[in-house]
């Protein structure tokens, strides 16, 4: 495999963003008088699209999942958005691929128009070639994402394509985009005995050996 382009997920690969997930979550769950979570509950609605979370949680219609979605969204946005950080020796790893020829892009399930601005807030933005964040009705799963990414970057094959992500959902769908996937364990879902199949990084630094080969 030559990988000309890597595919990052957003949350728990590049930014831990728990905190500011986990707040919007309890406030939202206040306004609309809804059973309080736990905090493994809390951590469950890190990486899936927001609407499917709260309708895995409380057995909620699809309508009323996505209103209550819509309103998460925008007190995300407006209180909790920037309450993240960069993980250790992620811009070190995003600085290589830059230096070795590789392409970056970013599939994630937020909303394009908050991924760039925390992208930016960071001082990503000008290390990936793509930014692909979902879309305002949530249409766009994460498998489509990366192929928006493959698209964009000029990747010529699916086996030149790596996605790399923190959770059984990144893995599921760089099954369905069709690309090579590999696990990182500092984020929020894997960690060693998640499954004996995934090839797994503890840091960024491990991600570079990977690459190295």
């Amino acid at each position: 495999m030559k990988i000309q382009t890597i595919v990052f997920d957003l949350d728990g690969t590049l930014l831990d963003t728990s905190e500011g997930i986990m707040m919007a979550t309890d406030r939202v769950t206040e306004l609309y008088d809804l059973r309080p979570l736990a905090l493994d509950e809390k951590k469950s609605f890190i990486d899936p699209p927001i609407q499917d979370s709260f309708e895995r949680q409380y057995g909620l219609t699809k309508e009323r999942a996505w209103e209550i979605a819509t309103r998460w969204r925008e007190v995300y946005k407006d209180e909790y958005l920037l309450y993240a950080r960069p993980y250790d020796g992620i811009y070190e790893l995003l600085e290589f691929c830059h230096k070795a020829g590789i392409k970056t892009g970013v599939a994630t399930n937020k909303r394009e128009d908050y991924t760039r601005t925390l992208l930016e807030h960071f001082k990503f933005t000008p290390l990936f070639d793509c930014i692909a964040g979902t879309d305002m009705e949530g249409k766009l799963k994460k498998a489509d994402l990366i192929h928006v990414c493959m698209e964009r970057t000029g990747v010529t094959g699916f086996r030149n394509c790596l996605m790399i992500g923190d959770t059984l959902n990144d893995k599921d769908a760089a099954e369905k985009a069709g690309v090579d996937f590999l696990g990182v364990t500092y984020g929020f879902g894997f960690n060693d005995a998640s499954t004996e199949e995934t090839p797994l990084a503890h840091s960024c630094g491990e991600i570079i050996d990977f690459l190295q080969g």
